[in-house]
């Protein structure tokens, strides 16, 4: 983006969104679902917190993207384009892969199945793909890029982008904003109930990439319509203007959904099985589309215009703090678990070495031009 075509909604947007998965992962070390390690305290206590964000949280990711792909897009050649993707995506998910996921690894198998071995026994193994951590839920695939499944989706979408770009281009676009606001809303819709509703039953999310349909018609269908609306106003405007009724809307649908579940597992659901599924997930798909709306509409509402300091540091910030974020949330976590803390302490501590550690892995790599590409940070900036 340049200075003149800047979207500061759409940077703050990014920054709480990335802010939001950050907490998010915090909180899976507290809920009852699978994650690589767990505390003695978790329950359900705030998993319906959880369920609020869930569903939209990571396709508003890669809406933004998609915008932000057509910004840069309108600065350079298609092959400087995917050079520029690469640079920026391609070395932090390699570097990522070697050096920030394995503690997660490690850490999961110490937590699993007890492994006694030192970190560089592990690191060995985790180098030459071993096979042999393996307990009742299967065994641990790697190496791997666990939370940097994004940053190689994000990838190999910006790639085929840049190669479709001197197509797309040349698109008459400009009938979209000729479109009912009512279509604005239909088609994400459609795409997340078909992701949810159809895919889902007979494609497991994997985050492996090869075969995972349903994350991908998800991630790059919010990534193509982010590229598709980037040039025009009228989905901004739109969203501005219906920012209350989406965000009623998109409650109201959460509320359906969280009876739906208590219902099911109550074992008083009043609907054939089937039905419900259709429901539930054509109103999760309400849940997802009118909170990503409701949010794009405050942003340009109040966040347009909204240029600061802290802006303009979050903003390259941001993509450090994720790199970093999930390693030092698992090994903080289970070293904290094992003091046995009360709830509150340990979370509270939780959080704030999260925050402490992504700020100063943040504040030692912007100094450092050797480090600044394994981040996603360029070369050149002043540091």
């Amino acid at each position: 983006m340049t200075t003149a075509t800047r979207r500061y909604d759409l940077d703050w947007l990014r920054i709480i969104a990335f802010g939001l998965l950050i907490f998010y992962h915090i909180g899976m070390f507290y809920v009852t679902w699978d994650w690589h390690v767990k505390s003695d305290h978790a329950s359900s206590l705030i998993e319906p917190l959880m369920r609020l964000v869930n569903p939209w949280r990571l396709d508003l990711l890669f809406f933004i993207s998609g915008v932000a792909t057509v910004f840069l897009a309108g600065k350079m050649s298609a092959l400087q384009l995917a050079g520029s993707r690469f640079t920026r995506l391609f070395w932090p998910l390699l570097f990522g892969m070697l050096v920030i996921v394995p503690p997660q690894s490690y850490y999961e198998i110490v937590s699993d199945i007890h492994f006694s071995g030192g970190y560089l026994d592990f690191y060995g193994k985790y180098l030459t793909a071993y096979k042999g951590w393996c307990d009742h839920n299967g065994c641990l695939t790697v190496p791997t890029w666990n939370h940097l499944w994004y940053v190689a989706y994000l990838l190999a979408y910006s790639l085929i982008f840049a190669a479709l770009w001197p197509a797309l281009k040349r698109l008459p676009l400009q009938w979209a904003t000729r479109l009912p606001a009512p279509v604005y809303f239909a088609i994400p819709i459609a795409l997340y109930w078909f992701a949810q509703c159809i895919l889902q039953p007979l494609f497991e999310d994997t985050h492996a990439f090869v075969g995972d349909w349903t994350v991908h018609a998800h991630a790059f269908g919010f990534f193509l319509m982010g590229a598709t609306v980037a040039r025009f106003d009228r989905l901004f405007d739109i969203a501005r203007a219906s920012r209350w009724f989406s965000l009623i809307i998109g409650l109201i649908a959460y509320a359906g959904v969280s009876w739906l579940r208590v219902a099911y597992y109550g074992g008083y659901l009043p609907l054939p099985k089937e039905a419900a599924w259709i429901i539930g997930t054509f109103a999760e798909s309400c849940q997802a589309v009118f909170m990503i709306m409701a949010l794009l509409g405050f942003a340009r509402k109040h966040l347009s215009h909204v240029d600061t300091p802290l802006r303009r540091t979050l903003t390259e910030a941001i993509f450090p703090f994720y790199i970093v974020h999930q390693t030092i949330i698992v090994v903080a976590a289970y070293n904290l678990n094992r003091l046995h803390l009360p709830v509150v302490l340990e979370a509270t501590l939780l959080v704030a070495i999260t925050v402490t550690g992504c700020w100063l892995s943040y504040v030692i790599v912007r100094r450092l031009p050797l480090l600044r590409p394994f981040f996603g940070l360029k070369v050149n900036a002043k540091a």
